[in-house]
């Protein structure tokens, strides 16, 4: 039976993985790891954790996401996000694992009217962007068993997004002002913890970058709008431009991506994020009940 270990098990991917792994249970045998028990800034805890459990894939899913807070902890950011990335590439490779390493839009500039394949130049605008495209290096230097999915405006019903944020302010506000002017698409993590383990499935497996997202494109402010539509709230919203909701770091304008090259390599189909956004307030609603 092949091994999987999971970086970030707490994280809202890592639970979303979790919740898949009962459907591999007689494929995969799943491990589980969090910051606490491990620091992948740390080279010797992670050789450590790899002679333990000797895995077969490694998922990355662990990160520094403080967007805004990245501009001051610079340092931190690309410890995490760089140098610990670079760190699991070079044990996985010493012990002949796969590395499946997420990361973000955020190491494209937004400015252009397209859609940005793998192979586009990239140009982080913040230090998060930059930690993470600098992970993205460490990774494929260091591994050339490496897959890095790219993706964007991740969501799902565990720890702390935005369409949690949303719903928690739509009960304690009458009206809110949601960027409308930033374009991307939102993910549930759990349409991406299923494309996961459907690369790590697949027979034959290519390496590199790949995007992978729900798909079309979108605003924050639709965004915001179809959560208050599936979940039945009365709030008013306005759509405001980012110039009236200046934060510390700087955001992409258009960082909608390309799904073309996954669904040629590995046949997977991205879901349309109305869906999977409705199928994420629907257990929320249960949840609440």
């Amino acid at each position: 039976m092949k091994r999987i270990l999971v970086i970030g098990g707490n994280g809202q991917l890592g639970h979303c993985l979790q919740k898949l792994a009962p459907h591999y249970h007689d494929i995969f045998d799943y491990n589980f790891t969090g910051s606490a028990a491990l620091d992948i800034t740390n080279y010797e805890q992670v050789e450590t954790v790899f002679a333990e459990y000797q895995p077969d894939f490694v998922i990355n899913a662990s990160a520094y996401t403080a967007v805004d807070l990245a501009e001051k902890e610079v340092e931190k950011a690309f410890a995490v996000n760089a140098d610990g990335v670079g760190n699991l590439a070079k044990v996985a490779a010493q012990n002949n694992a796969v590395l499946i390493h997420v990361s973000t839009d955020y190491v494209f500039d937004g400015d252009t009217n397209l859609s940005y394949s793998e192979d586009d130049f990239t140009n982080p605008v913040g230090v998060y962007g930059a930690s993470k495209r600098k992970g993205e290096e460490l990774a494929l230097e260091n591994n050339t068993e490496t897959v890095i999915l790219r993706t964007s405006w991740l969501y799902s019903e565990f720890n702390k997004n935005f369409v949690k944020t949303m719903l928690h302010l739509f009960k304690i506000k009458d009206e809110l002002g949601i960027v409308g002017d930033q374009f991307g698409q939102p993910t549930n993590a759990n349409d991406l913890a299923e494309a996961i383990m459907e690369i790590i499935s697949s027979s034959k497996k290519t390496f590199g970058i790949y995007h992978f997202s729900n798909y079309p494109e979108t605003t924050w402010f639709d965004f915001a709008s179809k959560i208050k539509e599936f979940s039945a709230s009365d709030v008013k919203l306005k759509a405001i431009t980012t110039e009236e909701f200046p934060t510390p770091a700087k955001r992409p304008k258009r960082s909608t991506m390309s799904l073309d090259k996954i669904e040629r390599d590995y046949h997977i189909e991205p879901k349309y994020w109305e869906n999977s956004l409705r199928d994420c307030i629907e257990i929320l609603k249960t949840e609440d009940a």
